[in-house]
């Protein structure tokens, strides 16, 4: 097994370049706060569990911390940039490893194009409602990829204090804004303490057969898990942490547990505030735009200033959930290159910055395949009426589907490996902790696979207006053509270089010391 200490063989990252909350800061934009409450609470909240949405994000709290717990007990152990591709490799095989590690690469790299997406429509609207002009999203877009590839392209340390600026900020103002609801006793029907009761994660809205509305608990729970996506990142950046057997499990439980205490108390004052009625009929869309759920209380709330700021943080917040993802999919794709499956890829994607220390060039890769599927759906998507966004409705829902249906099965299959790593291969001492490396994991990988099974027991709906597009059907196959892919490259590199075949996801961080 090689490791990056030898420098001759391997190119690395820069050591030391990021504290805890620097890591904590790119893990929780991932997540992107007041995107994920401004875009999927409405959605739970009008055709999932109604008034329960707290529930929901609280029971999903619950399952996401139980998986955490070991993914950072194999945190402790394996320091690897491509996390899913060196946990899952060395707790199930190499060829796991690779067909894991091709699923989560391309998962954060179609999640950069999808909130460049999102990125663009908030912008166009918050600037056309400033007064400014109205000009195509692609502009917004575009722009937004020019100014994340300067970033990534740079030390992580610049990365991580744009994205400590954005989210102390969108963490603010919703803060101010839940403290103001609660002062105030909630709205018409006060604090509505029976959204607080367990069992509301697991009861439907009542439908609208007339609007042809039909409310389904598993829509709010799959939005709620998806508010999550991201979090699982934290590890990514071990090998440039300060000392990342602490910092890499102690970040990524605080950004669970951190984030689903958020999420919970948020999305209760959120609805307390509209009124239990009231709060269905506008995420539901039928008082005007369902994102009023936010805007009209944070309006009456806190002022006209504060919904103007939240405006403006929900462009800068998806910006910097985009520009983590970014960093994220540029070091998966450095990852796997610089372990040299290919002499070309190792000086290529697999190089580091002389001066930086950053995977410059996967970072450019990773820019231009943004720009391309943006692009792609620029050129080739035509608005509909169903659908006039393209931005939001299919760059932003369709790629978003897809990075997160391939993550999910990720994480069960880490689970998984989890599992395997301590209990059958036996190498470590940590065995003992039943809890950690095997009850926990299990729990997860149900979890995880239960959350998959929603995803796609329910995902025409999730695609919403979209669901006519082709890049809509073509997703289950995207998947499985991803997977078999591969497939047919660790099969390939097994029977033809045993050697390179020997590598993947080898490439790890063995030093134990504090930097």
């Amino acid at each position: 097994m090689s490791t990056i200490e030898d420098e001759n063989k391997v190119q690395r990252l820069k050591p030391g370049a990021v504290g805890l909350f620097a890591v904590l800061f790119m893990a929780v934009a991932n997540a992107a706060p007041i995107t994920a409450m401004t875009g999927n609470v409405p959605i739970a909240v009008g055709y999932g569990d109604g008034v329960g949405v707290a529930m929901a994000f609280a029971f999903a709290t619950v399952v996401l911390s139980i998986f955490a717990v070991g993914y950072t007990a194999m945190a402790r152990h394996i320091t690897a940039t491509g996390t899913f591709y060196g946990f899952i490799s060395h707790g199930l095989g190499q060829l796991w490893g690779m067909i894991s590690g091709l699923m989560a690469t391309v998962a954060y790299i179609v999640f950069e194009a999808s909130l460049i997406g999102i990125f663009a429509s908030f912008a166009k609207n918050a600037v056309e409602g400033f007064g400014g002009p109205a000009v195509s999203w692609i502009w917004y877009a575009l722009l937004g990829i020019a100014v994340i590839s300067v970033l990534g392209y740079r030390n992580i340390a610049l990365s991580g204090r744009v994205l400590g600026v954005f989210l102390v900020s969108e963490v603010t103002v919703l803060t101010l804004l839940g403290v103001s609801i609660l002062v105030n006793g909630g709205g018409p029907d006060g604090l509505l303490p029976e959204a607080l009761n367990p069992a509301a994660a697991f009861q439907s809205v009542a439908d609208d057969p007339a609007a042809g509305i039909a409310g389904s608990a598993a829509i709010g729970l799959f939005f709620a898990f998806w508010s999550w996506v991201g979090f699982e990142t934290t590890a990514v950046y071990g090998e440039e942490s300060r000392n990342p057997r602490k910092i890499v499990p102690k970040a990524t439980m605080i950004a669970v547990i951190g984030l689903g205490v958020f999420y919970t108390i948020v999305s209760w004052l959120a609805v307390a505030a509209n009124g239990k009625s009231q709060a269905i009929a506008v995420a539901r869309g039928s008082t005007g735009n369902a994102f009023d759920l936010w805007y009209g209380i944070t309006e009456h709330f806190l002022g006209g200033w504060a919904k103007s700021l939240y405006l403006i943080l929900a462009v800068a917040g998806s910006f910097a959930c985009a520009l983590a993802f970014h960093n994220a999919a540029s070091r998966y794709i450095y990852a796997m290159g610089r372990e040299g499956l290919s002499a070309r890829l190792k000086r290529t994607i697999g190089a580091t910055h002389d001066a930086h220390g950053s995977p410059h060039m996967a970072s450019i890769a990773q820019s231009i395949i943004t720009l391309l599927i943006t692009l792609g759906f620029f050129l080739l998507q035509a608005p509909t009426k169903a659908a006039p966004d393209v931005a939001y409705f299919h760059l932003y829902g369709l790629m978003a589907i897809l990075g997160t249906a391939m993550l999910l099965i990720v994480q069960t299959i880490c689970s998984i490996a989890v599992i395997f790593y301590f209990h059958v291969k036996g190498h470590h001492p940590e065995t003992k902790h039943w809890w950690r490396t095997l009850i926990s994991p299990v729990i997860g990988a149900l979890g995880m696979g239960y959350v998959v099974f929603l995803l796609f027991s329910n995902i025409e709906f999730a695609a919403g207006a979209a669901a006519g597009s082709p890049v809509f059907t073509a997703i289950p196959y995207l998947i499985v053509g991803i997977f078999l892919v591969g497939l047919a490259i660790g099969l390939t590199l097994r029977l033809r270089s045993p050697e390179r075949y020997a590598m993947i996801g080898r490439t790890i961080l063995e030093e134990a010391h504090e930097r």
